[in-house]
């Protein structure tokens, strides 16, 4: 069966600045190096898939466990089915997800084509995470750069994931290279990942596309694999994306010294997840806020309004999970 590919999210015309972004991440690229990069989820910690010593660099900077695979990043259908096997109702599926008109945030695991390639970026599995992003400026630079990029969040392992080049600049400083600013993410959450090695396909991690889009495309709701299952993509460990201060969830108060974040009704000072009780607002805004919650020298822990179980609730109540969670 022959599948007509809908064309992969179009690069814009960029400004000139952003060619030049473009230009010279390449160049760290080519060194080994790690660039930090915009997409519409959060930023990410880029460097070459194919280069083992360019991966070392990211687990280090983040001081990520090596048994955590990374997400390659590529430009289009056509360069992900070079890196990985698709059968014919993935191939279908992965047309439907990355189409430019209905766009998803979501990583695909499938079969690794090659199994001698990519062996860091994917620590050894047999499958390999792949994303096609929904950034004009990043989107350049994968057309631009030969090889796939791994990369993951632009953050510390286990600690708040950058959604803009500040909070990128705040949290790792000059452990990079060079950092892209392509401005403040539009969706926030980390991508949806689905295992779609086997049938019936799988969530291993709840994320910027809700599981409602997902089962509209599948024709029905796949199952979320729970915490604390065997690690086969990023962000299955139970504590993921924590401040360094404690966190506790579903709070209606806080005390004197604790920051409160909140959630539409449930509002009591400056910091304010979505006014309206929107949950697209509010997972945009959910790692910028606990960003600026994380400071322990005006906060004793930050405490966080119900967030409600529905939509693109799931996935920041998971992320919340993962932040409040001491293992």
């Amino acid at each position: 069966m022959s599948i007509k590919h809908l064309s992969t999210p179009s690069v814009s015309e960029i400004e000139a600045e952003d060619k030049e972004q473009v230009s010279v991440a390449c160049a760290h690229l080519a060194q080994h190096e790690v660039v930090a990069i915009p997409t519409e989820t959060v930023y990410g910690l880029a460097a070459d898939a194919t280069s083992d010593l360019a991966v070392a660099k990211i687990y280090a900077v983040k001081n990520r466990p090596l048994f955590n695979p990374l997400i390659l990043h590529t430009y289009s259908i056509e360069r992900a089915l070079e890196i990985g096997v698709f059968s014919t109702s993935v191939e279908i599926f992965a047309s439907k997800i990355w189409a430019p008109t209905q766009h998803k945030s979501v990583t695909l695991v499938v079969p690794l084509r090659q199994t001698d390639m990519f062996k860091l970026a994917t620590a050894g599995l047999s499958t390999v995470g792949i994303r096609i992003p929904n950034h004009p400026v990043t989107s350049e630079l994968l057309r631009s750069y030969p090889n796939p990029l791994a990369a993951p969040s632009a953050n510390i392992s286990t600690q708040i994931s950058a959604t803009n080049a500040d909070i990128v600049r705040k949290s790792l400083g000059n452990k990079v290279a060079h950092i892209i600013d392509g401005g403040q993410c539009k969706v926030g959450l980390e991508s949806t990942i689905i295992d779609a090695s086997v049938e019936p396909y799988t969530v291993l991690r709840l994320g910027g596309a809700s599981i409602d889009d997902i089962a509209d495309m599948l024709g029905y709701f796949p199952q979320v694999v729970p915490l604390g299952s065997a690690i086969k993509a990023p962000g299955m460990q139970k504590r993921h994306y924590a401040p360094s201060i404690p966190l506790y969830t579903d709070q209606i108060d806080s005390a004197e010294g604790e920051a409160f974040l909140g959630f539409g009704e449930y509002d009591k000072g400056p910091y304010n997840l979505s006014l309206s009780g929107n949950l697209v607002e509010a997972a945009a805004n959910l790692f910028r806020l606990l960003s600026e919650l994380d400071d322990s020298t005006r906060f004793s822990a930050i405490k966080v309004a119900p967030i409600p179980h529905i939509g693109l609730g799931n996935a920041i109540n998971d992320r919340l999970s993962r932040a409040s969670s001491t293992e």
